[in-house]
């Protein structure tokens, strides 16, 4: 009896399979239409998902990560909890913050899931986090409907498993970071679904590479007029003196009549650089990296580049931040503190644009009365003006004024306000006063 009939599991959830029933297409990982065999190791040896990859995964690791506190309609970071400083600086003894977030993103970009291990006291509050592989990890349903992850542990990698083998992780003993899916629990490996455009990028760097290896001339055909009794003898005595870029340009003998023919493509006619330049944006654009932030610099501006860095932030970084906080406020925190806490990763120091454009919305915030002198300092990461001299004040302008109170805030000289009354009718007199 193996470990799934011993904790009741049925035969599968309706689980994502690695291919369309009743279809062609798979999304298995293995050979590619280009004949390139494409997975997540073969993959990041390409420089476009390598940098695509890299950009997320540092952009999500440097995000000032923090825990908040609602206080009715106000929130406050909270410093005292314990959630705090394993996310803000340590999640465990080996590792920082950023690298933990780092590799977490890493393999969420790569496999579509990123899973990590919690470590938890006796009253269920986390004391470590620490990374699990998503390619050793399966997800499975009991038969009671609760979900089990069963992580097959064949090295030393994480120090809290003892054993080897399959082992069965309660769902509140695992922090997973679900990406694009077609059930909710488990997402797809971007890298599966984009072979075909990995692949191509494969061929063509290994087309460079040969193509420069030759001595950066296409292949060709030796033709001779009579006929060889061994051919092999002549092809290899060519290669060994012709072949490779040690022997390009030199000077080509030819004897009993043989003449070269070029068979071979060379770059300019096959468009290999506007095959690569293609696949770059490609990848770039199933990851929604702007082309400027992967190298790709031929359509770009300053004025441009600042409008894609704010897309990149708002369409691209907005969805993956979502996507953590929710995870970890759904795996980290007690029942009991869901209602009153809340984690954040806060992207507003990527939004603050040039220094003249902060400024002018400073200067308007300041002017309307919704941002103090040391809210904007706060925001500029300078230290707060005391108090006592107007750091805390809110101010507004006062040449806005509701009609009715035009010209109450005219003061005279003598402290007494100016203020135009109404004028007082005139009195009429009584019927007694015109008798008198």
């Amino acid at each position: 009896m193996g470990i799934r009939e011993l904790l009741g599991l049925a035969r599968a959830r309706d689980k994502p399979k690695n291919y369309y029933l009743g279809s062609q297409y798979s999304f298995l990982f293995g050979p590619t239409t280009s004949g390139k065999s494409v997975n997540e190791v073969t993959a990041m040896q390409t420089t476009a998902v390598y940098a695509c990859v890299r950009v997320l995964a540092e952009t999500i690791a440097s995000l000032p990560l923090h825990v908040y506190r609602y206080e009715g309609r106000n929130k406050t970071r909270v410093y005292d909890h314990p959630l705090f400083h394993l996310l803000h600086d340590e999640p465990n003894p080996e590792m920082t913050s950023f690298v933990f977030r780092e590799t977490l993103m890493t393999h969420l970009l790569l496999w579509g899931n990123a899973y990590a291990q919690i470590i938890r006291d006796g009253a269920g509050r986390v004391t470590a986090l620490y990374p699990l592989l998503p390619n050793k990890m399966t997800v499975e349903r009991m038969s009671n409907g609760q979900l089990v992850y069963l992580y097959t542990r064949d090295s030393d990698l994480n120090p809290n498993m003892k054993k080897y083998g399959q082992i069965a992780l309660a769902p509140q003993d695992v922090l997973h970071i679900p990406g694009l899916g077609f059930d909710g629990l488990v997402g797809y490996s971007p890298i599966a679904m984009m072979k075909n455009a990995v692949g191509i990028t494969i061929a063509c760097e290994e087309y460079g590479a040969s193509f420069f290896a030759n001595g950066a001339t296409p292949g060709g055909v030796l033709e001779h007029p009579g006929v060889l009794k061994d051919p092999a003898k002549v092809r290899d005595s060519w290669n060994a003196v012709y072949q490779g870029s040690q022997n390009a340009h030199k000077v080509v003998v030819l004897e009993e009549g043989m003449k070269y023919q070029q068979v071979g493509l060379p770059p300019e006619d096959s468009q290999f650089l506007e095959t690569r330049k293609f696949q770059l944006d490609e990848i770039a654009r199933l990851y929604r990296i702007p082309p400027h932030m992967v190298g790709d610099l031929d359509k770009s501006s300053f004025s441009n580049i600042e409008q894609q860095s704010l897309e990149f932030v708002m369409y691209t970084l907005d969805p993956w931040v979502i996507r953590w906080e929710q995870s970890l406020q759904r795996s980290l925190l007690l029942p009991q503190e869901k209602k009153d806490y809340f984690i954040k990763l806060n992207v507003d120091g990527l939004l603050r644009g040039d220094y003249a454009s902060r400024m002018n919305g400073y200067a308007t915030a300041r002017q309307n009365g919704w941002m103090s002198a040391n809210d904007i300092r706060e925001m500029e990461d300078l230290n707060p003006i005391p108090a006592e001299e107007g750091g805390d004040l809110y101010l507004i302008n006062g040449n806005m004024t509701r009609l009715k109170d035009a010209g109450a805030f005219a003061v005279g000289a003598d402290g007494t306000s100016t203020t135009q009354q109404e004028p007082q009718q005139p009195q009429r007199n009584t019927p007694q006063e015109k008798v008198r």
